[in-house]
């Protein structure tokens, strides 16, 4: 299939539209040569005239005058969608298409939203919550909230915050079953394994002196959901790996206590995710720019803002 020459059909338009090869030319700010090229290459490809040329003027032969017409429509229609298109780059309005974390996103992005849309009224989002990791640009997504140690990629990715991990359980399962003072001793403990991670039965810790451990851990829930694991944990049925945004409500009400604070997790990071190049459209900028701006309200970055609080006291 051949596709139709629109730019020699276009430029054929404002020929007619301007009277003149010289006209169509300052109009599209090209040579007069090139506006005449690209009306012989429309006329080669039609087999047929459409313009009889003199010294003086220019005249539509009968082929000239019925293409002129629709030539003229494709000329509108083609300036109208480059208006419309710059008018939706440079302001904020259409849809945004937002993944985010399943937890993450219900605790903390959920209810921000109101804000940004009072903001940008004109701009909506589409919010997609999983734990999976979804494929942006096959998926046609614009940005993506990730929770993890990212992967080299081609993926344009900014660092919000970093993300802990603790190791919890419930003072009823302590008293049951006693207090692990080291990580290899988790093996002999429930512990709810977290799927959605690349080795979800290995927990890796390293401690304040620089010496590693890692441990294969079993329990009785194994589970995509840390929603279900903070209320299993809660209920004393085992030992859980959480997130912070995770744990904040149950530490402060004492139904979670942590668990080897000298050995913490390798801490991951909360990334704001994109497709590379640009561009953006003004729409996705601005959720870009809310979410950075937020991010200092996120619950993850909540032990960051009170160490910096304590500094600035001292």
């Amino acid at each position: 299939m051949r596709l139709p020459d629109l730019e020699a059909l276009a430029i054929f338009a404002l020929v007619v539209r301007t009277r003149s090869f010289a006209g169509a030319a300052t109009e599209l700010g090209a040579s007069k040569a090139t506006v005449s090229k690209a009306v012989s290459r429309l006329e080669q490809k039609l087999g047929t005239r459409l313009l009889n040329r003199t010294s003086r003027r220019l005249s539509l032969t009968d082929a000239g005058r019925r293409l002129a017409e629709r030539a003229e429509h494709i000329l509108v229609s083609g300036e109208a969608a480059e208006s419309d298109a710059q008018a939706e780059s440079s302001s904020p309005r259409g849809l945004v298409r937002l993944a985010a974390p399943m937890s993450f996103g219900m605790r903390t992005i959920a209810p921000l939203l109101p804000r940004f849309f009072e903001t940008y009224p004109h701009v909506s989002v589409d919010l997609q919550l999983s734990d999976t990791m979804v494929d942006l640009i096959g998926e046609g997504f614009d940005l993506a909230l990730r929770i993890a140690v990212l992967p080299d990629s081609s993926l344009v990715a900014r660092r919000l915050a970093d993300v802990h991990r603790y190791i919890v359980a419930a003072p009823s399962y302590l008293e049951k079953h006693g207090r692990p003072t080291h990580p290899l001793q988790l093996a002999e403990h429930q512990c709810f394994v977290y799927t959605n991670v690349p080795n979800p039965r290995t927990w890796r810790f390293e401690n304040t002196r620089g010496e590693e451990a890692s441990v294969r851990i079993n329990g009785p829930l194994v589970s995509n959901s840390g929603e279900a694991m903070v209320e299993a944990a809660i209920a004393g049925c085992g030992i859980a790996a959480l997130p912070d945004f995770l744990l904040y409500e149950a530490l402060d009400q004492k139904k979670l206590e942590v668990l080897l604070p000298d050995w913490p997790s390798p801490p991951a990071g909360l990334h704001l995710v994109m497709p590379p190049g640009g561009p953006r459209p003004a729409r996705v900028e601005a959720l870009i720019a809310f979410l950075v701006e937020s991010a200092p309200l996120f619950p993850v970055c909540r032990e960051v803002n009170d160490a910096k609080k304590t500094r600035q006291k001292k």
